[in-house]
């Protein structure tokens, strides 16, 4: 069942916690950036529920990986740019890097197993 995936929960908890702040940015970029990396939450979690869902998990997982890439950057680019403090892209990059792992320990275990 995918809520019992850690991954997934990990992803999710991500998504509610990033929308309030992402919310906060300056009304110039909150439909910019804001929307960037509100998509490329969304489009990762997708990417986890498909892999989830398939036979063959490779792809999906890689993909979700460089979606994970993506959003830091994003993310990053905002503490830059003063859209997000530093406490809130300390607590970012540490869940994202905890998805990371998270994700990396999947595609292992499932390139092990075949």
């Amino acid at each position: 069942m995918l809520e019992d995936l850690i991954v997934y929960q990990k992803t999710y908890d991500f998504i509610l916690w990033i929308y309030p702040a992402v919310n906060k940015f300056p009304k110039s970029q909150r439909f910019v950036l804001g929307q960037r990396i509100e998509n490329k939450t969304l489009d990762l979690v997708q990417s986890i529920v498909i892999a989830n869902s398939e036979r063959e998990k490779t792809a999906a997982l890689k993909k979700a990986s460089v979606e994970l890439d993506e959003l830091r950057m994003l993310v990053r680019l905002s503490k830059d740019l003063c859209f997000l403090s530093v406490r809130q892209y300390g607590l970012a990059a540490e869940r994202m890097n905890e998805i990371g792992r998270l994700l990396t320990a999947w595609k292992n275990r499932f390139l092990h197993a075949i």
